[in-house]
């Protein structure tokens, strides 16, 4: 299959033919310009609206934060000066930077983070539990704010230096106060960047231009934390669905960095000496089941299919080279995060066919038929799905696949109805380290039962362990109930991690600070040309 997919890849490059893009595509601005194929097309310039990674890389180059992770994930005062907390833990004290504006030069106040944090409260999940300690927030002057709690929270730095799901970026006030209902069609903030709306063409080319009024930090960037200040004037986004045009503008020089290169091209492109291939932030592969039919509303059943996972197998049909994946992770909360933890993993290590087949006959399973949602445009999904389907036929399931592409699944794996009825059972997707590693970030672990999320996992001790985890009074303590947290996951199976990986990046050599991105994201200020 890997010999196959190389020889497509190296034929579709030598097929390609010049003009994939325009003369006007092709025109440079004056000053330095950056010109990067992103992974997605961005439709939504709102990054407290939605949790789409393009979205949120939009929320970085435009607005800031008051608190960021620097490269060892932790929290580092970004837009705030100075700031302290009583002794009892229930009020902080913030104060910003002097001189921050927006890039319509008027001044970022206390006003503004409060709304701000406002609209946050209302839709993260670290937010939402900032609600239920009772948060209020009052400005004291233009510059300093507080925050009181009700109960002491020992995650306030974690909360407000969350680098995705719904970081908790500052707007002005008047676009902060906007219904949370749609999507705010406005940017205007105070990060390195200015959109360029009028330079827009959704499908197509996002331009970004320097923010004159931009005021850094003094301290060198690290992850998410320090100076933002950018070496480019320009940065062009441009969208490229067919990776064989994306890869052939890049090998000509016509882009110079493609932030995420499907798995087919990563062996062709390493071949080309003109081009650095690298490895940017972990990934999980997440194997989703319905938890509302048969057969994996039965816990037995889940845990069958768990029992049953080859994560180094998943990873090779998904198409990453070894050296881009690990043969086996033994957290849901990312190996070699901060949250790493081997609790309750011991059982199901090492794939075990014969106690899936015991676990899987507990369960009562009648040979019902399990429908695996497949997506056929996305290499490393259909890698994933077509796994799924192998493993369960493997343990005795009866598998029907149906393929179609991902905008279909996404749609799909919104129905309740049963599989028989256009419902499902089974689908694949990923998540990034920063929307894996906690039990309140990991999009399958942080919902409490009664959630809308496709999938509707349930589990009551879960969700006293999470909530447990979050009271938690310090580093120890936390720990623990951490690993008590994740020992439950393992018997409840709210999600199968299918394994860790690498995402790659590809961009022309004369691309510089590629070493320092982080976290798989297309931190711009980072590079130079």
């Amino acid at each position: 299959m890997m010999k196959r997919r190389t020889l497509a890849a190296l034929a579709a490059f030598g097929a390609f033919t010049l003009g994939t893009l325009s003369p006007q595509a092709m025109a440079q601005a004056p000053g330095k310009t950056l010109r990067m194929v992103a992974h997605a097309d961005l439709k939504i310039i709102d990054p407290t609206f939605t949790t789409a990674y393009i979205s949120r890389n939009f929320g970085y180059m435009v607005y800031d934060t008051l608190f960021s992770q620097d490269a060892s994930g932790k929290p580092q005062p970004q837009m705030v000066e100075k700031y302290s907390q009583s002794d009892d833990h229930k009020q902080w004290t913030f104060t910003l930077r002097p001189g921050l504006k927006f890039s319509d030069d008027s001044a970022v106040t206390s006003a503004d983070a409060i709304a701000s944090l406002q609209r946050w409260t209302s839709r993260d999940s670290f937010g939402r539990a900032m609600v239920a300690g009772g948060v209020e927030w009052k400005a004291v002057d233009p510059r300093t704010f507080t925050m009181t709690l009700a109960q002491p929270f020992s995650m306030v730095l974690d909360a407000l230096a969350k680098p995705s799901g719904y970081p908790a970026f500052v707007l002005p006030e008047r676009l902060a106060k906007l219904p949370t209902t749609s999507p705010i069609n406005e940017s205007l903030g105070s990060g390195p960047f200015i959109f360029k709306r009028d330079e827009w063409v959704p499908g197509n080319k996002a331009v970004f231009v320097r923010n004159p009024q931009y005021v850094p930090r003094t301290e060198a960037p690290s992850g998410l934390a320090g100076s933002k200040a950018s070496k480019f004037d320009r940065v062009e986004w441009l969208y490229l669905p067919d990776s064989n045009s994306s890869v052939a503008a890049l090998q000509r020089g016509e882009v110079d960095y493609i932030e995420s290169v499907p798995p087919d091209y990563i062996a062709p492109l390493r071949a080309n000496k003109d081009i650095k291939v690298g490895s940017g932030g972990s990934f999980q592969a997440f194997l989703v089941l319905n938890h509302l039919h048969p057969p994996f509303n039965n816990i037995k059943a889940r845990q069958a299919f768990q029992a049953a996972v080859n994560q180094e197998k998943f990873l090779a049909a998904m198409g990453y080279p070894p050296d881009m994946r690990m043969a086996y992770c033994h957290t849901f909360f990312i190996c070699g995060s901060p949250n790493d933890t081997a609790a309750g993993s011991q059982a199901w290590a090492k794939p075990d066919l014969a106690k899936a087949k015991a676990l899987l006959a507990e369960s009562g399973y009648k040979g019902e038929k399990v429908v695996i949602l497949v997506p056929t445009d996305i290499t490393y999904h259909n890698g994933s799905a077509l796994m799924a389907a192998q493993t369960l036929r493997s343990i005795g399931m009866n598998v029907d696949t149906q393929s179609m592409d991902w905008a279909s699944v996404t749609a799909r794996r919104a129905k309740k109805e049963a599989p028989s009825a256009g419902g499902w059972n089974v689908y694949v997707t990923v998540a990034g380290e920063f929307d894996a590693n906690s039990p309140v970030t990991n999009a399958y672990l942080s919902p409490a039962c009664g959630n809308s999320l496709p999938g509707w996992p349930c589990d009551k001790q879960l969700d006293e362990l999470r909530t447990a985890w979050l009271q938690s009074a310090n580093a120890t303590e936390r720990k623990q109930r951490l690993d008590a947290f994740q020992a439950r996951a393992f018997e409840a199976v709210p999600y199968i991690n299918a394994g860790q990986y690498s995402m790659a990046y590809a961009a022309r050599t004369n691309i510089k600070g590629l070493d320092k991105l982080w976290g798989g994201m297309p931190l711009v200020w980072m590079l130079d040309k």
